[in-house]
């Protein structure tokens, strides 16, 4: 039996400078020099070597708005997204628990994508053999970087949001006896880790910017597509801190779920996994609102091609330091998440004195394949095509595919969750009824500070 590893608390996680000096200098020293080492668990955080959020506010030439639109990104993270942040959570509140144990279970991590190029990372660092349970269409760039972590992949059919499909799968491995299922749309590890973490630290970055003359120092609207519907979770934090913030929820024209009990493939690859996740208090949403999934790809590509980034510059009215670093931290969540932020921004009419905050999940790095199949399909970026792609994406963000989330709405939306997890996943009506009250939700937050106790009981510090 291998020995356990242990990482860093949900406190630590939002506040690194509270690890142990010396193991936050080894951390910060492996970041770049041992990207394997376990130490490594304790880079997971938003925050850099100094402590600060990395985020980078967008320049109005960018989005067309007069409100400030915020971006925290994923990129520095060990694995190159935020999703380790809850694969780290689930696997370490499974662990404490007693439910999972190093050298005698081997840990499946369902996935479209980066909660499964997490688990990859995180499960050989905690000393687990790890199986990803992945479509087959998703890019191959994910394929490539789950072998390099040391973990083993099941295909199945589909792609984005055949999500029924990997349960199956998981259904039928959970039949080996040393099979242990950590289920990123199940698992409120998930919802901890978003709601203490990201929201604490999108709060932070707020009042940071107030200090530089940005903003108010209030969220005015907080921004997420929907996947595992993790991130979105800080919208519940943001709205305790802030009373008037909004938390607005997004998904794939193509995939409309909540929007109309939708269905379909689409391409914004680790959003719209057609159904409605447990963790997800869509009780709590001001508003759903869709966004193309080629318009998120033709975006990307204009920030990513260099002939893109000159029209932007020269053309555009971007500076050469935020066009460079837009074409290095967006991914095409992220840029899904920049036009429907744009979009809140529109249908709310929030003005210069209030800010917008999203999420950059991931970057480039895991799109190269696609990209190479839009410039395959329609065309490598030249002028006339950047223009086009420039006032098509960014500045022409229209108010259509918007639903509020007035009182039956959100009950339509809750309601939705009974054909998965009752009718497929086992769960009962009482449990699923028990969500419509915020204090089931709250009794969740409250765990965080029970499992960094018990964290710092285990560890010895």
């Amino acid at each position: 039996m291998n020995e356990r590893v242990y990482g860093p608390t949900f406190e630590e996680m939002l506040h690194p400078e509270r690890v142990p000096a010396d193991t936050r200098a080894r951390a910060l020293k492996a970041l770049k020099e041992a990207p394997l080492d376990p130490i490594n668990l304790f880079n997971i955080t938003w925050k850099d070597a100094k402590g600060r959020v990395r985020y980078v506010v967008l320049e109005k030439a960018l989005t067309g708005v007069d409100a400030n639109i915020v971006v925290i990104y994923g990129k520095e993270f060990p694995t190159g997204s935020h999703k380790v942040g809850p694969t780290y959570s689930v696997a370490m509140e499974k662990q404490l628990a007693g439910e999972i144990e190093p050298g005698v279970h081997t840990l499946v991590w369902p996935s479209t994508g980066n909660y499964g190029i997490g688990g990859a990372w995180v499960g050989p660092r905690m000393g687990y053999a790890s199986v990803v349970v992945l479509p087959e269409g998703m890019s191959q760039e994910r394929f490539e970087r789950i072998a390099a972590y040391g973990a083993k992949v099941v295909k199945t059919p589909g792609s984005e949001s055949n999500v029924k499909e990997i349960y199956d799968a998981c259904k039928e491995l959970a039949r080996r006896g040393e099979i242990r299922v950590l289920n990123q749309f199940e698992a409120m590890a998930n919802y901890r880790f978003h709601y203490y973490v990201t929201g604490n630290s999108v709060a932070e970055a707020v009042g940071e910017l107030e200090g530089q003359g940005l903003g108010n120092g209030r969220v005015a609207a907080f921004v997420s597509a929907m996947g595992s519907a993790g991130t979105i979770a800080a919208g519940d934090r943001l709205k305790q801190v802030f009373t008037d913030c909004r938390s607005v929820g997004l998904e794939p024209v193509q995939c409309p779920t909540l929007f109309m009990n939708g269905y379909g493939s689409h391409d914004i690859q680790g959003i719209g996994d057609k159904h409605v996740t447990w963790i997800h208090n869509v009780l709590n949403m001001d508003a759903v609102m869709c966004i193309d999934d080629l318009t998120a790809k033709k975006g990307l590509q204009l920030l990513t091609e260099p002939a893109g980034r000159e029209y932007l510059t020269k053309d555009g009215g971007l500076s050469a330091e935020q066009a460079d670093r837009l074409s290095t931290i967006l991914g095409i969540s992220g840029v899904a998440n920049i036009l429907g932020a744009i979009k809140t921004a529109k249908f709310y009419g929030f003005g210069p004195k209030e800010t917008v905050v999203t999420v950059a999940t991931d970057a480039i790095d895991r799109y190269p394949s696609v990209m190479a199949e839009m410039a395959k399909q329609y065309g490598a970026i030249n002028r006339p095509r950047a223009a086009a792609y420039f006032e098509g994406t960014f500045h022409g963000v229209k108010l259509d595919w918007v639903q509020e989330g007035d009182w039956l709405n959100r009950q339509r939306w809750h309601n939705l969750k009974y054909y998965t997890w009752v009718e497929q996943q086992g769960k009962s009506v009482d449990e699923l009824n028990a969500q419509r009250r915020p204090e089931w939700w709250e009794a969740h937050q409250e765990q965080v500070a029970l499992f960094d106790r018990r964290l710092r009981e285990a560890r010895g510090f």
